[in-house]
């Protein structure tokens, strides 16, 4: 009974980590939560005596489970609509909640996620152990089922991916929020010029409203006029914004009758926007915790 108790107080310190290793693996909170949750069984089942850095055991547990379930999910072809935004990790104007600030490290923004979302399975676990939590690929490798090299390979592969098309966002918050601002009262005064001055011209826009939309499908736009003309459609939800951080960046919370009816987060990259994603999935945003910026109205 003892050492159940101290494996459920040391599994308890590293479930933030843990949680943080899954969401970057699996960009859904309550995917990232179940395979935390599938780790537990296991350490539970699992005979560790002679297990000398149990952290890092945990870690590497989590990551094969994550890469099952990516692999489940690409075989069956979860996603039958085109565009899929990740989940987010909404935070009040002020600062990323403490206990957002772990899943958030290493600037985990949702373009970033949208990148990982396009590597094999194989690939992004080498490139998340390795790249963003500095796991040995030795101790990689038996997870993919290759050697170290060509497990370095994997990762070399997924870097230049993320290197090529990840954008990075500027890093001072106010300077992202006079961007988006002035976005949102170019849309709402309907300025197609003012609008192309913010936009990036390869900008991109991403809408998910989810599998069950009827009157409305998700999509993807490309380029500075089309994310612009778009935009002119944007004016219900700066009339309804409520400023928030979104995966640690700007954004804003858009409600109807008190309800969130969509997320947007914004990658602001030297002083212009480079992506708009746009949550308006109601079965997940059902599941976000916004009260951080709701409640404060």
């Amino acid at each position: 009974m003892r050492e159940q108790e101290w494996l459920a107080k040391r599994f308890e310190a590293d479930r933030p980590h843990l949680r943080a290793v899954a969401y970057r693996m699996l960009g859904s909170l309550s995917e990232a939560d179940d395979a935390v949750q599938e780790a537990w069984f296991r350490l539970s089942r699992s005979d560790t005596s002679e297990v000398d850095n149990l952290g890092g055991w945990l870690t590497t547990v989590v990551g094969r489970v994550c890469l099952d379930q990516l692999r489940v999910r690409k075989s069956r072809r979860e996603d039958p609509f085109d565009v899929h935004v990740p989940d987010v990790i909404v935070s009040g104007p002020g600062g990323v909640d403490p206990e957002h600030e772990v899943l958030l490290a290493d600037s985990v923004g949702l373009a970033l996620l949208v990148v990982l979302d396009t590597l094999t399975p194989a690939e992004r676990l080498a490139f998340v152990l390795h790249d963003l939590f500095a796991v040995p690929f030795d101790e990689i490798a038996p997870i993919v089922g290759r050697s170290a090299p060509a497990t370095r390979q994997l990762a070399s592969r997924a870097r230049r991916r993320v290197q090529g098309t990840a954008p990075i966002p500027d890093r001072d918050a106010g300077r992202q929020r006079a961007v988006v601002d002035a976005f949102l009262a170019a849309a709402r005064d309907g300025d197609f010029d003012a609008l192309l001055t913010v936009l990036d011209p390869d900008v991109v826009l991403r809408a998910d409203y989810g599998v069950a939309a009827s009157s409305v499908s998700s999509r993807e736009f490309h380029g500075a006029r089309a994310v612009a003309e778009q935009a002119l459609s944007f004016r219900r939800f700066e009339r309804s914004g409520h400023p928030a951080l979104v995966n640690g960046a700007a954004g804003i919370i858009s409600t109807s009758g008190g309800r969130p009816v969509a997320v947007m987060g914004f990658t602001v990259t030297r002083g212009r926007i480079v992506a708009i994603d746009i949550l308006a999935d109601p079965e997940r945003l059902g599941a976000l915790d916004l009260s951080a910026v709701l409640d404060d109205d």
